[in-house]
């Protein structure tokens, strides 16, 4: 048997102990944080991006008007409603809606049994209450002929004993005639003579009161005259005409359907012009004002000028209504209803530095934007304030100047990189 030395073997080392990997980690650890400071101290974080995928504005000096986006409706200047008078049932339509009409054109026709009915009676009345007044006139004309008469008959017998009483005075006076002859003669006239004054009072008062009887009746005759023209005016108000001339833009109605006093039937647009009617949104309550000018957006490729006429005061669910005129006219072939959008103006146009609106409001709050460096291929963070704006661009007051380029598209994907390297 040999001895221990075929036994022994050489163990070769490791290179990578722990104790040296535990170093060489530690040594590329440190390299990192120096690289890392190093890129700081030199300008930040960096990101490269394509210029394809940003937008870049210049900034520009130029005229700024603030204005708010609004959106309204078409609605003609001026319109009546078309109200049921009179209740009924729709037995005639004429027209459609969509038509052009004449000031007192027909529209459509109601029937109403009860009201007809109303109108026979009414007549009914009148003609024998006419009848009753010219029979109490007749009987009155006859009464002041009879009593008429009755005082020439007097008037005849008083100038009679009148003659014969001054004759029998004479003949008494001279003893021919006795007393008792020439009393009854006196007393005969003297009974004609009150007579006749009592006949002419009563006479007088039965004038003043048939006058009267007659006055009343002939004044419940203008009030059933009256009544009846009233009935008649309803019986034609259950024709429907135009109050004016203009376009039928509605008409609510079916033959045989029964409609209530006051049913709204439509609506007449008179044909001077149209307006748009549009929410604003409270907040700008204060500064809108009749006087105040806006700008539609294009219809049919062209934009319109229009002109706040009229502030409604009421707010409904935070908006408040206005009115707007077309200035010089309003466009070609607008339908009442159409949808206009427009740019209402909140100022009068000043110079100011300005840039277009972008998604980069979205990240940045306004607070800073990335401006592009004179070379053009690298942009940096630039703290900026701003001010108004409009549907356009933001007003800039301070950071910028013009001639400067910035990036207006969204930093969504840029997590608030320091630098932008485009390439």
């Amino acid at each position: 048997m040999g001895g221990g030395q075929g036994m022994d073997r050489k163990i070769a080392k490791r290179f990578w102990t722990r104790e040296r990997m535990f170093y060489a980690a530690g040594g590329v650890l440190f390299v990192a944080l120096i690289a890392w400071g190093i890129s700081t101290t030199g300008g930040g974080r960096s990101l490269n991006i394509s210029a394809d995928r940003v937008t870049i504005s210049e900034v520009q000096r130029a005229p700024f008007q603030e204005n708010i986006p609004i959106t309204g409706n078409v609605l003609p200047k001026n319109w009546f409603f078309l109200d049921a008078v009179e209740g009924g049932r729709v037995e005639e339509i004429f027209v459609q809606e969509g038509a052009i009409l004449e000031e007192g054109d027909p529209i459509l026709r109601l029937s109403n049994s009860s009201l007809q009915l109303s109108l026979l009676n009414t007549e009914a009345q009148r003609i024998e209450q006419i009848n009753r007044l010219e029979q109490t006139r007749f009987q009155v004309e006859q009464s002041n002929l009879s009593t008429r008469q009755q005082l020439v008959d007097m008037e005849y017998n008083i100038l009679r004993l009148r003659r014969e009483y001054e004759r029998a005075e004479q003949l008494h006076g001279k003893s021919l005639i006795s007393e008792q002859e020439f009393l009854r003669i006196k007393d005969e006239y003297e009974y004609q003579q009150r007579r006749r004054d009592l006949t002419i009072r009563s006479y007088a008062t039965d004038s003043l009161r048939q006058a009267q009887q007659l006055e009343q009746m002939a004044a419940s005759v203008d009030r059933m005259d009256r009544n009846f023209q009233v009935i008649n005016e309803r019986l034609e108000n259950l024709t429907i005409r135009a109050p004016v001339a203009g376009r039928l833009s509605q008409l609510n109605a079916e033959r045989g359907e029964i409609v209530n006093s006051g049913y709204r039937f439509g609506q007449l647009d008179l044909l001077n012009g149209v307006m748009v009617r549009a929410q604003v949104d409270e907040f700008h309550i204060s500064r809108v004002h009749p006087g105040q000018t806006a700008v539609t957006l294009p219809i049919a490729g062209q934009e319109y000028n229009m002109e706040v006429r009229r502030v409604y005061p009421e707010v409904r669910q935070g908006r408040f209504e206005i009115d707007l005129d077309f200035i010089g006219g309003s466009p070609e072939g607008i339908r009442r209803g159409q949808t206009v959008r427009a740019r209402l103006a909140m100022s009068d146009p000043t110079e100011a530095v300005v840039i277009p609106l972008g998604g980069f409001f979205q990240s940045t709050g306004g607070n800073w934007i990335y401006l592009l460096e004179e070379s053009g291929d690298v942009a940096v963070k630039q703290p900026i304030r701003l001010s108004r704006k409009n549907l356009e661009v933001y007003e800039v007051v301070e950071g910028l100047e013009p001639g400067q380029r910035v990036i207006t598209s969204s930093y969504e994907t840029f997590n608030e990189a320091d630098r932008l390297i485009l390439r």
